[in-house]
C-alpha cells in the first residue's frame, strides 16, 4: 500500500481559526505525514486560538499574516524564508465577507463590502503565490478551497458565491502559469460544514439539509474526508492533477433537482 510521507517538506496552511476549520483538517493530516509545519494566522486574536490548538503539537511555526495588505504578505514570506529556506505546500483557506452581505438582495450588496470579499477571498491567493512561487524551487502543491455557489445560486451565499467564481478562475490561470515549474494548483470544493464562517450564513441549517436530502451518498460530508483530499493533493499522488476543481460533496454538484 502506498504511503503519504510528507518527511522534509515544509507546509504552509492559511486559515485555521479552530478546530472546526476545513484549513485545520488538512493541516493536521499534513502534520501527522510527517510536515513541518507552518500556520499563518490574522492577527493577535486569532494567533492565540492557534496557538492553543498547537499546543501539544512539536515543530508547528506560527507566522502572522493580513492577507489583505501585500507588505504583509511579502513580510511573512521573507520571514518564512529566513526560517526555512523553501516551501512544498500553500493551504488557501480565506475568504470574508460582511454579515451583512449574506443575507437579503444580492442586488443590495455594498460596493466597497463586494471589493473586500473579493480581494480577500480570492485576489489574496495571486499575492500569496507571487511570493510563494519562487520559494518552491523543487515543485510544490497549492491548494484553495471552493464550494458550488461558484456555479449555482445558493440564496444567502450572495457575494462570496462570486467570490468562489473568481477564484477558480485564479487557480486554473495560476496553474497554467506555473506549470513550467512543476507547481500544481488546485482548488477542493466542499459540501456545506459547520465552521466558523458558515454562521454568518442566512439558512445555513437548511442547506446542509438539502445537500444531504439530495446528494448520492444521502448525507453530508465531515471535516475529516475534506482533509484527505487535501492530503491527497498534497502529495506525490496528486502530481498528474493541476488546475482542477475537486468536489467532496457526497456527489451533490452532479444531481440536477
Amino acid at each position: 500500500m502506498y504511503q503519504i510521507d510528507l518527511r522534509g517538506k515544509n507546509a504552509l496552511v492559511f486559515g485555521v481559526a479552530n478546530e472546526h476549520s476545513i484549513a485545520w483538517s488538512i493541516a493536521r493530516l499534513l502534520k501527522e505525514a510527517g510536515a513541518n509545519l507552518i500556520l499563518a494566522y490574522q492577527n493577535e486574536r486569532f494567533g492565540r486560538r492557534v496557538s492553543n490548538l498547537v499546543s501539544s503539537m512539536d515543530n508547528v511555526s506560527l507566522v502572522e499574516c493580513d492577507v489583505s495588505k501585500d507588505e504583509s504578505i511579502q513580510g511573512t514570506f521573507e520571514t518564512i524564508k529566513d526560517s526555512f529556506g523553501k516551501l512544498d505546500i500553500v493551504v488557501h483557506s480565506v475568504a470574508y465577507a460582511g454579515r451583512e452581505d449574506l443575507q437579503g438582495n444580492f442586488s443590495e450588496t455594498d460596493r466597497e463590502n463586494f471589493a473586500m470579499s473579493l480581494d480577500i477571498s480570492a485576489y489574496s491567493l495571486i499575492s500569496i503565490l507571487r511570493y510563494a512561487g519562487p520559494m518552491m524551487e523543487d515543485g510544490g502543491s497549492v491548494i484553495a478551497m471552493t464550494f458550488h455557489a461558484s456555479e449555482k445560486v445558493y440564496p444567502g451565499y450572495n457575494v462570496m458565491g462570486t467570490a468562489k467564481a473568481a477564484l477558480e478562475n485564479i487557480v486554473r490561470q495560476l496553474s497554467s502559469e506555473f506549470g513550467k515549474d512543476d507547481i500544481r494548483v488546485n482548488a477542493i470544493s466542499a459540501g456545506p460544514l459547520e465552521t466558523l464562517a458558515a454562521r454568518g450564513i442566512s439558512g445555513f441549517p437548511d442547506m446542509k439539509h438539502v445537500h444531504a436530502e439530495r446528494a448520492p451518498l444521502k448525507r453530508n460530508i465531515t471535516h475529516d474526508e475534506v482533509g484527505k483530499v487535501g492530503l491527497f493533493l498534497c502529495s506525490d499522488l496528486s502530481s498528474g492533477v493541476t488546475g482542477s476543481v475537486i468536489y467532496v460533496d457526497a456527489g451533490f454538484n452532479i444531481m440536477a433537482i
